[in-house]
Order: C-alpha cells, then sequence, then structure tokens
C-alpha cells in the first residue's frame, strides 16, 4: 500500500499491512532493515520491540482516525516503544518520518 501525509506526500509507496495476529507477532524480527519507502502498519497495536530486527527504524503511532500522536525516529534493535492511546503503529525505514508531527493525517491506499 501508499502511505501519503496531510499534504499529498508520500510517506512510504511500498508498505504492508501485519493483517493477522500472527503477522503482527512476528513484523519485522529477522527481516532485512527497512529501505526507504518501505514500511509496515501494525493494526491495532499500542507498542512494538525491535528484538531481532536489524537495524533502526522509525516508529508512528497512530490514533483510531489514523492521525499521528507520536514519532520515536531510530529506534535501534533490542528497544521496546509504545503510546497509551495508540491504535495502530508503522514501522518506517529511518528518517522517513522526519516530516510527521503529532496530529498529523495519514492516509494509506491500495498498492499495486
Amino acid at each position: 500500500m501508499t502511505v501519503r501525509d496531510g499534504q499529498g506526500r508520500t510517506v512510504a509507496d511500498r508498505a504492508v499491512f501485519a493483517a493477522t495476529f500472527s503477522q503482527r507477532l512476528i513484523g519485522r524480527m529477522g527481516a532485512p532493515e527497512l529501505r526507504p519507502g518501505e514500511g509496515l502498519l501494525l493494526k491495532p497495536c499500542a507498542s512494538v520491540h525491535t528484538c531481532f530486527c536489524h537495524g533502526a527504524m522509525d516508529l508512528v503511532f497512530l490514533d483510531r482516525d489514523d492521525r499521528v500522536l507520536a514519532v520515536a525516529a531510530a529506534v535501534p534493535p533490542w528497544r521496546f516503544r509504545g503510546h497509551p492511546r495508540s491504535a495502530a503503529v508503522l514501522e518506517l525505514a529511518p528518517g522517513a518520518a522526519a516530516a510527521l508531527a503529532p496530529g498529523d493525517p495519514l492516509l494509506f491506499t491500495p498498492g499495486r
């Protein structure tokens, strides 16, 4: 899927939705480091860990309306992050969330 911010800028053009419990549980564990344009949407989700992940990633915590609650930039492996009001977390390549701020809406559209 493609992820765009409220101004129409592309945040990720190759994002994947982790729809099942097992997809959310495994997430990015053991997968190669996220490259620019890639992302993983975990929904529902209030917290994540980066254990067994390769490289840092930006974590974008979203509310039920897909508005940004918080951004954790370049979180390295073996860390835990969460937000008490988060309904979803978008994992992105480091630096991909630099222009996002709390309150920004995100739009998810099906990909190719």
